[in-house]
């Protein structure tokens, strides 16, 4: 199967999945169980060439997913105290992925990120201008984000990787303390800064779909729009709890309890809602993926 052809292969698929134990790969994993597609996670390091190629000759796949990463625990502040471990698994790691992948002829699926961006002259907030998938990423304010960018500068260069830059990623597991709303609902304070965001339960699917049509390149990997942190505490509200209450602040009072500044933008999905027209816009597709299967409420 050639790396970059676009169309089905003929082959039944098998999935070679690296990071089992983080969020979007245990969706994976459970989104193939539903597809009855054969998937094995992978067991080597990504930094270690030598596992990564013993995982591909054992297993034999005809596609490998990236999930894995370093986006630091609690948050990406941890990141900029732990530079040399962000490297080695974000851009060492990430590097080695994509080329043993090309040597062995694999598309290569890796969910990267959005955080690369921010509102600036050309992409007013509020303006409805996103940034494409050509645009050089103008943010840097974190070391997390700039790791990124540098990786996604530089993976660039391999046909056989799909790049997915996925944004404040939001599940209908709203006990999952990785899931934006989840996030933000527990926080004493919040901005309000409309943004681009990815609704998993709606995009997952469609990146396996991806690897089936073997797109290679990068894409925003949001839902159409933006949508802001005050309008999902809304829905979270008239949804879930008609008695949560939550406080905002400015970035400038947000700055002085985080290490690292925080990305905001929006993202142009357009490339992503060409192949997939029955892409959601992000409000719609939080109402039916995220707020309606979770309700607790009475709404008329």
């Amino acid at each position: 199967m050639g790396a970059t052809e676009n169309g089905s292969s003929v082959q039944p698929f098998k999935f070679l999945i690296y990071g089992r134990t983080g969020w979007i790969g245990g969706l994976l994993g459970k989104l193939c169980e539903a597809q009855k597609i054969e998937y094995v996670y992978g067991s080597g390091r990504l930094e270690d060439r030598p596992s990564l190629e013993s995982d591909i000759a054992s297993i034999r796949p005809t596609h490998v997913f990236n999930a894995a990463g370093v986006t630091g625990r609690p948050n990406v502040d941890w990141c900029e105290s732990h530079k040399v471990e962000t490297i080695r698994t974000n851009v060492v790691g990430t590097l080695t992925l994509a080329d043993v992948c090309r040597e062995k002829g694999l598309v290569l699926i890796n969910y990267a990120t959005g955080c690369i961006f921010e509102y600036d002259a050309d992409h007013l907030l509020g303006s409805g201008v996103g940034f494409k998938e050509e645009d050089t990423p103008n943010f840097i304010g974190s070391f997390y984000s700039k790791t990124k960018a540098m990786v996604e500068d530089l993976i660039k260069n391999y046909e056989n990787v799909c790049t997915l830059r996925v944004r404040m990623p939001i599940s209908s597991d709203l006990s999952n303390p990785r899931n934006f709303i989840t996030k933000i609902s527990r926080y004493e304070k919040v901005v309000d800064i409309p943004n681009s965001m990815t609704i998993l339960d709606e995009l997952l699917p469609i990146s396996i779909e991806m690897a089936k049509r073997n797109l290679t390149g990068i894409y925003n990997f949001t839902n159409p729009g933006v949508v802001s942190h005050n309008e999902i505490l809304e829905m979270y509200r008239e949804y879930i709890d008609p008695s949560f209450t939550w406080k905002n602040f400015t970035l400038e009072e947000q700055a002085k309890v985080i290490v690292a500044p925080r990305s905001n933008n929006e993202l142009d999905a357009t490339k992503l809602n060409k192949e997939f027209p029955e892409l959601l816009p992000i409000k719609e597709s939080l109402i039916k993926y995220v707020f309606k299967p979770n309700q607790k409420t009475r709404v008329a």
